[in-house]
């Protein structure tokens, strides 16, 4: 704190005098020009560091010349203990080679003890002074500390903190640039704000322009620069960045940006297969909308076109029997045979749309013999061999995951029939501790990594879904010497007891 020096202040006073009367003088000098006094007088060089030590003085006046001491070797003590102190050399004659010594050593002014006007005056100015030097001192010193803290913050931010400007030629050049530089742009901080162009020679052409017309907009209107663009490192990389600045101008009205470079490739790649998922999802649920329309025009034609015909010959078998019961008794009983064949394949078609809807097997009897009984089915109507192993018939799950491993196994026998163009398919069912294994392979021609990923493979898609929902995974891969190996795996919330080895197949 400056101390204040006005008339009727107190005033931490340090007299270095031998001569009592001369330091009373001294004394009462102060005291008619109205200060209060805080005052000590020494005379040793050992005094004198005590007291420098003891505590803060305002100001220090010292006689020139003291038995077995001086001003000089005052100001030596002064100058070790680091202080920044006024110091005043009031003496009798010096030599004017002398006075010019002191101030060379450090005093800031010389007054003589016959002439004493000056003193006070001298002293406020001295006070001052000091007081503006420690201000300095205090200010450069919280420079340096804000300086620290901010090289401290910029090198621990993952993106680049950064000052840049419109240059006389129009170009942009940057003053500052953190140390991230290197690692965002593969360029140095130092090579960055020595060629600001280089910068521009990083970016993607397309996104060059845009970043410009940003550039133009927030320096004419003032508004914060938010801009997203891409840029190709000398390393061949292509990453997304973001550049958000305030906007301010210097005296020539020139634009200066400071702000952050951030690096959002990975956001961007995430936004990116959000949206690709999110397209997925929509063109599956319109599959899936078109798959449930599909199935109730083919069942409403099998009940029509069976069922009904059916039903409707049975109708007009009954009336005709029932108009002609004087028949003998042979053509009765052939009539009635015709109308139980009618019955039979009534009752068939029944079964199998219900089956095909909900297989009542799979709730009575578990996954295993469902899966053992539609690879029958699979096996009459198309003709290729099902090799069922069931390692585990007593595999009990709940039964939205039994539906789901079913469901499954209908869609990759689909595929099977629709593209492998197989003869035999093995397929097994097994539990590992923790999980339950599905697989299916075939002897097909097998598939190209391409078709995995083709926008309009649902039935892949439609796995892929029911198994993540369930906290899954699918593999799908080349069998050996050729076909395709499909396995899928979820997870059981409570791990199934080891099983007794007793092995079915069909």
């Amino acid at each position: 704190m400056v101390p204040d020096t006005a008339p009727g202040s107190h005033l931490r006073l340090l007299l270095i005098e031998d001569n009592e009367d001369d330091a009373l003088l001294l004394i009462h000098r102060f005291r008619s020009g109205g200060y209060n006094l805080d005052v000590l007088r020494v005379d040793t060089p050992e005094q004198t560091e005590a007291a420098l030590r003891a505590r803060s003085w305002d100001l220090v006046i010292s006689d020139h010349d003291l038995p077995g001491f001086s001003a000089i070797a005052a100001l030596g003590i002064i100058k070790q203990l680091e202080l920044d102190l006024p110091f005043i050399i009031v003496s009798g004659a010096i030599r004017e080679e002398t006075a010019i010594a002191a101030m060379r050593a450090g005093a800031h002014d010389y007054l003589s003890k016959n002439q004493l006007e000056r003193l006070i005056p001298a002293a406020e100015r001295e006070v001052r002074e000091a007081g503006n030097r420690r201000q300095r001192s205090q200010a450069l010193a919280a420079q340096h500390e804000a300086d620290a803290r901010f090289q401290a913050v910029a090198a621990s931010t993952p993106g680049v903190i950064f000052q840049m400007m419109r240059q006389p030629n129009e170009q942009l050049g940057f003053t500052y640039a953190s140390d991230a530089t290197d690692m965002l742009l593969g360029v140095s901080a130092k090579q960055l704000c020595d060629d600001g162009s280089h910068f521009f020679r990083l970016l993607v052409a397309d996104d060059r322009t845009a970043l410009e017309a940003a550039l133009e907009a927030s320096a004419r209107t003032g508004a914060r620069l938010n801009w997203e663009g891409r840029i190709e490192t000398d390393a061949g990389d292509t990453k997304w960045i973001n550049i958000r600045g305030s906007v301010r101008y210097d005296s020539a009205c020139r634009a200066i940006w400071e702000g952050v470079m951030w690096n959002i490739t990975h956001s961007k790649q995430t936004e990116a297969e959000l949206r690709d998922s999110q397209a997925h999802l929509k063109a599956l649920s319109s599959h899936l909308q078109s798959a449930k329309e599909d199935e109730r025009e083919r069942i409403a034609r099998d009940v029509h076109d069976v069922l009904g015909g059916h039903l409707v010959a049975l109708k007009f078998s009954t009336s005709l029997m029932a108009s002609r019961l004087d028949e003998p008794a042979e053509q009765l009983r052939a009539q009635v045979t015709r109308i139980e064949t009618l019955i039979d394949e009534a009752i068939d078609t029944v079964s199998r749309v219900t089956r095909e809807l909900r297989p009542g097997i799979l709730k009575d009897f578990g996954l295993a013999a469902a899966i053992e009984s539609h690879a029958e089915d699979f096996t009459k109507r198309t003709g290729i061999r099902c090799h069922v192993l069931c390692a585990d018939d007593d595999i009990d799950l709940p039964e939205s995951e039994s539906i789901a491993l079913f469901r499954i196994f209908q869609e990759s026998l689909t595929n099977v029939s629709k593209h492998a163009k197989a003869q035999n398919v093995d397929i097994r069912l097994i539990h590992t501790g923790d999980g339950v294994s599905l697989e299916v392979a075939d002897d097909g021609v097998g598939f190209a990594p391409a078709d995995l990923s083709k926008p309009h493979s649902f039935g892949l898609r439609g796995v892929r879904e029911r198994i993540t929902s369930l906290g899954g995974c699918v593999d799908i891969t080349h069998r050996a010497p050729n076909g395709t190996h499909l396995q899928v795996v979820i997870p059981l919330a409570q791990p199934l007891a080891p099983p007794h080895h007793q092995e079915t197949s069909s």
